[in-house]
C-alpha cells in the first residue's frame, strides 16, 4: 500500500529545547563533529493509492493538525518501496 510522509519541523527561528539538549548529550556519549540538531515528528500514512487530490487533501490535513503552521514548517512526500 501507497505511503505518503509529513516530516514537521519547526521554523528556523523558533527555538528547539528538544534538539539543543541531544546536541549536548552527542559528545558526552562519544560522538563528535555534530554542530546543530532539530529534532521534529514523521507521519506515516497508508492512503489506496497516490493522486494529486490525495496529496492535496493529506496537505490540507497537515495545514489544520499535523503541524501547528505558525511555528512549524511540514513537507508531504511519497515513500518510496525499498
Amino acid at each position: 500500500m501507497p505511503r505518503v510522509v509529513v516530516d514537521v519541523m519547526p521554523k528556523p527561528e523558533i527555538l528547539d529545547p528538544q534538539g539543543k539538549a541531544v546536541l549536548g548529550a552527542l559528545p558526552r556519549l562519544g560522538f563528535t563533529g555534530v554542530t546543530d540538531v532539530r529534532q521534529g515528528k514523521r507521519f506515516e500514512i497508508e492512503v489506496p493509492e497516490v493522486t494529486e487530490a490525495v496529496l492535496a487533501e493529506i496537505a490540507k490535513m497537515a495545514d489544520s493538525l499535523l503541524a501547528n503552521t505558525v511555528i512549524e514548517n511540514y513537507t508531504v512526500r511519497v515513500e518510496q518501496d525499498a
